[in-house]
């Protein structure tokens, strides 16, 4: 179960340790950063698998139609197929937690 406490840190803040450690400006680790995110969302939406060793695997799932309820009425709904981004941990990760 989740910390409903836990701190959440931005890429922003990733940015800045990540400055720190390598004895970089901010502003670059910052591009570096927003250069990953936009070639991971790139690659996904290309259909491509993304591993990060030590982090996971991101993919592209296809989840089909289907039918559903609305919770204020009870009344059936069609729901639209959809896609959406899934995340497997790695071992190494999960391990470390």
């Amino acid at each position: 179960m989740a910390d409903a406490k836990a701190k959440t840190v931005t890429l922003r803040q990733l940015s800045a340790q990540l400055a720190e450690r390598h004895k970089m400006t901010k502003k670059q680790t910052e591009e570096v950063l927003e250069g990953l995110v936009d070639l991971i969302r790139t690659n996904l939406k290309k259909g491509a698998r993304i591993r990060i060793g030590g982090l996971g695997i991101f993919r592209v799932r296809n989840r089909p139609a289907r039918m559903g309820r609305n919770p204020k009425t009870g009344e059936p709904i069609q729901i639209k197929a959809s896609k959406k981004v899934a995340f497997r941990v790695a071992k190494d990760l999960k391990e470390a937690i």
